[in-house]
């Protein structure tokens, strides 16, 4: 059958309501009189969210009952939709193929990847090479699309400008195209864009053959895929069939529209000038030129509607904004009309959490209008959720139509805890962070469950004990827990048996790892991890990788599976419905096309997320693309575009960006600046909200707090103190009174890194080892160094960086003993305690070592693994310990310690002049270099201590914060005694 002279197309300017206006022009095409005329036409739609859009515009047209027409959404070629079976009818001869499961075809490239890269001798992870297999199925997906044929591949001819990398991608490509048609002949399957292009082009040469006798629309497409092209070529020329472009600008000046491309050859050098894919109308020209039809062929729209339009002048301007480059000039010389942006406001906040705030207080005033819609278009899910979050500070659910990945949600969020548990051998964060999860329960009450964790949690403070469940248990040993919890912690231990079987295995299969993770699963969480909306889509996420993993790679590392979860699971969006008002939406950008409301807010219109940067291509670098004929990197930023254009259509658009990303400055999308260039001064300002914003937050009023000063009463003042804590009363009382009299004690955090005082309690183990085993026996002390750094709970860090200085240290110590034994001093005592009274308290202290001079004196000596304290310090009254431990020592207050203090030494392990290990000691026989006599130290620090006492324990004075600050280094309380907000200001 001859095809039609004249196609009937036509397009919907961006000012008016596509949805709205392509119904009313339908409607009106058809016989009223005829209740199923409507229902037997067919809509052709970009995708299912248009499906939507479309429905719910009948709905507004008709005013009461209608039977709708067949809406078939044609998939997106980003979303890789398939047509599925709506275009195919039943009794068609010799259907397609069917196609291969997604899963089953991200498992076999992923397997080909690996075997190929493990030749050439460049091996990847199973999480790596299922990331790539990703990237490979995308672009295996636009070669099918753009129908061209992977053996094209072999005709490429390398030149010099192609990098070594790249050459290395395209043999690997190569090598994985020829061995996939075999894969997938063996299944009997095809590629889901191959049967899609099959399924297209039977349509069109069925409806060629024999057209449909109804109306046949085509609406909002904008693929330029060649399949597609030649069913709406079809389309566009059957009796009663019409093709509909949304926003196809008909009155751009033809040199701009001629500049976007595609250029064809220059005669000469064979070379073709660069499209501008970037420009919003450039896919509907190269629709337009792929259909065979020129623009002065496209036709308005016929038909009004009741929907939400804006004015048709600001069309105009919003196609002057996005002018080709080498166009903008004309920007000088445009009339005030022409760059009129009425009902366009602008927003401009200082931080993302400001603009989220901004957005939701725009939408809940569109809410409190009687009949007024709003919605939010964004590609920034993070900026979407904080909208949403906001809202719900006011009771207003509202549902994002673009979802979240399945990795945000709680039953991904625990996949990826168990995997990053197992991976990290249940170190104290990853183990905790799964335990805590808000699906755990342990198969009990989830508040017993947490008394538990809880306890864990203050157990495992500190350096991180040995790898595995069994580290975690002897650890508790180690620590004395109390035998309640060790008693829970061999029962939660058991619930992760099978994923801690799966970490100690070794390299193995992936089938088993998901097992093991999913039997986990259902030993911490029960059927909690399964219910829901996000637990059906995990339970089918699971359970479709599991029957598709032996497809995959033969064999994969523990530590894998948490990276190869994360990428599929931040593929897997889940659409949560919350029920929240109709009047309100948030949309992503693919979402938001065929949209309408009375308020649009555009929010994230920062460069690099509206639009965002190209994702570079793994597999094919952009000469061969360009040579293949594939859609450059770059297309994407002109959907984006012309998804902008769009959303500035409707009746008030508001628009907005934060000045900041994080922690650096964010700079202004291209869409922002050349809205703000051409509009000028009449870029109008969303003050009101601007100023609802940071009104919102801001306290009418400050009143820093006091430096704080309290003054307990007698009873609570401490009877006790250990020489340690000395120089804290003196320097911060206030630290000391939160310790000692609040008896808020810092804690350890979790898995902690070794640090100076980690360094010092590991030398002083080693030393106390030396003495109880050993008898400070010289021989022996390496040996117990060497033992402590082969202690599988030593971090390995410091096993690889200090252990050459400990080591020197060590016979450092060995070599100066041996020398004193030779000058008539001993060893008398290590790592002992005791305590005295005076100035009526108790005063206590643990000496590192204590010696028997050669004049039959006692020295005390204390290991330090950094510098001494300074003479300066000393003489300011701070820094006695040494003297205060000699005091105690002269007064009997270490049993079986007796004698005159006559030396005191810091054994410093630090470097001094090209070594490790030097004796430094806070005073001098005849107090020569500004030292204190040896003679007088133990009495000046009773007499410091005294004072001391007198002051804050047995008498009334405030514990004041700060007191001398540049002895109070430690900043445990700074926060609780509100330091930044008085400090210096007391001055």
């Amino acid at each position: 059958m001859a095809e039609p002279r004249s196609p009937r197309i036509y397009t919907i300017p961006a000012h008016r309501s596509f949805a709205d206006a392509l119904v009313a022009g339908l409607m009106r095409g058809i016989d009223r009189a005829d209740p199923t005329a409507l229902a037997r036409g067919l809509i052709l739609l970009p995708n299912n969210r248009g499906v939507r859009a479309v429905t719910n515009a009948f709905v507004r047209a008709s005013g009461g009952a209608l039977l709708l027409p067949r809406l078939v959404a044609l998939g997106d070629p980003d979303l890789g939709e398939a047509v599925g079976v709506a275009l195919d009818p039943v009794d068609a001869p010799s259907p397609p193929l069917p196609a291969v499961a997604p899963f089953r075809r991200r498992m076999i490239l992923a397997r080909l990847i690996a075997e190929e890269r493990g030749r050439t001798g460049r091996p990847v992870d199973a999480g790596e090479a299922v990331r790539l297999a990703g990237e490979l199925a995308r672009t295996l997906d636009q070669l099918l699309i753009e129908d061209v044929a992977p053996a094209r591949l072999r005709d490429i001819e390398l030149g010099p400008e192609l990098a070594v990398h790249w050459e290395r991608s395209l043999d690997l490509f190569r090598v994985i195209l020829d061995r996939w048609p075999a894969e997938l002949a063996a299944l009997g399957r095809i590629d889901a864009a191959a049967r899609r292009g099959a399924l297209l082009d039977r349509l069109a040469e069925r409806w060629r053959a024999d057209p449909p006798q109804t109306f046949v629309c085509a609406a909002a497409i904008t693929d330029t895929a060649p399949a597609v092209v030649r069913l709406l070529r079809c389309v566009a020329r059957l009796p009663r069939g019409q093709v509909v472009f949304a926003g196809l600008d008909t009155a751009m000046p033809d040199t701009e529209w001629d500049a976007l491309g595609p250029h064809t050859p220059d005669p000469v050098t064979g070379r073709r000038r660069r499209s501008i894919e970037t420009h919003p109308q450039y896919r509907g020209k190269l629709l337009l030129d792929r259909i065979g039809v020129a623009r002065t062929e496209v036709r308005g729209w016929r038909g009004a509607s009741d929907g939400p339009d804006a004015p048709p002048a600001r069309a105009r301007a919003i196609a002057n904004a996005l002018a080709p480059a080498e166009f903008t000039a004309k920007w000088t010389d445009l009339r005030a009309e022409d760059r009129r942006l009425a009902g366009v406001s602008v927003a401009e906040f200082a931080t993302p959490a400001d603009e989220a705030q901004g957005i939701a207080l725009a939408l809940r005033e569109a809410l409190e209008t009687p009949g007024r819609t709003a919605a939010l278009v964004t590609p920034d899910r993070g900026l979407a959720n904080r909208v949403a979050a906001h809202l719900g500070r006011w009771g207003i659910a509202i549902d994002d139509s673009a979802g979240r990945p399945l990795a945000l949600l709680p039953p991904g969020t625990l996949l990826l805890d168990i995997a990053e548990a197992a991976a990290q051998r249940f170190a104290p964060l990853a183990l905790l962070a799964l335990l805590k999860h808000p699906l755990v329960t342990g198969g009990g009450e989830r508040l017993a469950w947490l008394d538990g964790v809880r306890s864990l949690d203050r157990a495992l403070r500190g350096p991180r004990p040995s790898p595995g469940l069994p580290g975690v248990s002897a650890h508790l040993e180690d620590v004395r827990a109390p035998e309640a919890l060790r008693d829970w912690w061999r029962t939660a231990a058991a619930l992760l048996v099978p994923i801690e079987t799966m970490a100690a295995t070794g390299p193995q299969p992936l089938a088993p790892m998901i097992a093991a993770l999913r039997e986990t699963a259902d030993a911490l969480c029960g059927d909690a991890i399964w219910s829901g909306v996000a637990g059906r889509e995990a339970s089918a996420f699971l359970a479709d990788l599991e029957a598709e993993a032996p497809a995959g790679p033969s064999s994969a590392e523990p530590e894998g599976l948490a990276p190869l979860l994360r990428t599929l699971l931040d593929e897997t969006a889940v659409r949560v419905q919350r029920g929240g008002p109709p009047r309100l939406a948030i949309y992503g950008l693919i979402e938001a096309r065929l949209q309408a409301a009375d308020l649009m807010v555009l929010g994230g219109l920062n460069e690099g997320t509206w639009p965002s940067a190209p994702a570079p291509d793994p597999w094919l670098a952009p000469r061969i693309r360009d040579v293949l004929g594939l859609p450059g990197l770059e297309r994407r930023i002109g959907a984006a575009a012309h998804d902008f254009a769009q959303g500035l259509g409707a009746p008030q658009v508001m628009v907005t960006r934060a000045r900041r990303s994080g922690k650096s400055p964010a700079i202004a999308s291209r869409f922002w600046l050349r809205l703000a260039a051409m509009a000028g001064d009449r870029f109008e300002r969303a003050t009101m909200i601007e100023g609802w914003t940071r009104t919102l937050d801001d306290p009418p009023g400050h009143a820093p707090a006091d430096r704080p000063a309290p003054v307990p009463p007698a009873a609570l003042r401490p009877a006790a103190i250990s020489v340690t804590e000395v120089d804290r009363l003196k320097a911060d009382p206030y630290a000391f009174y939160a310790r000692r009299v609040l008896r808020l004690m810092p804690l350890d955090p979790v898995d902690a890194d070794p640090s100076a005082a980690w360094r010092g309690v590991a030398v002083h183990d080693i030393l106390e080892q030396w003495w109880a085993k050993d008898g400070c026996a010289v021989d022996k002390l390496a040996d117990r160094a060497r033992a402590m750094l082969a202690d599988e709970r030593t971090h390995p860090m410091m096993r690889a960086l200090w252990q050459p200085r400990l080591m020197e240290a060590i016979d450092w110590i060995a070599a100066r003993l041996t020398q004193d034994a030779q000058d008539g001093r001993s060893v008398l005592s290590a790592e002992g305690k005791g305590k005295i009274g005076i100035a009526g308290v108790t005063l206590s202290g643990r000496y590192d070592r204590i010696d028997r001079l050669a004049d039959g004196g006692i020295g005390i000596v204390d290991y330090k693994t950094g510098k001494p304290p300074s003479a300066t310090a000393v003489r300011a009254g701070f820094s006695l310990q040494l003297g205060l431990l000699g005091l105690i020592a002269e007064r009997g207050g270490f049993p079986g310690i007796a004698g005159t203090a006559a030396a005191y030494e810091y054994w410093s392990l630090a470097k001094k002049k090209e070594a490790f290990g030097y004796v430094d000691s806070p005073v001098d026989p005849t107090g020569a270099r500004d030292k204190i006599p040896t003679a007088d130290f133990a009495a000046i620090a009773a007499a410091n201590f005294i004072a001391a006492a007198e002051k804050w324990l047995t008498g009334s004075e405030p514990f004041t914060a700060k007191l001398v600050p540049e002895y109070a280094p430690y900043a445990e309380y700074d926060q609780l005694m509100r330091r930044d907000e008085w400090y210096g200001r007391e001055r």
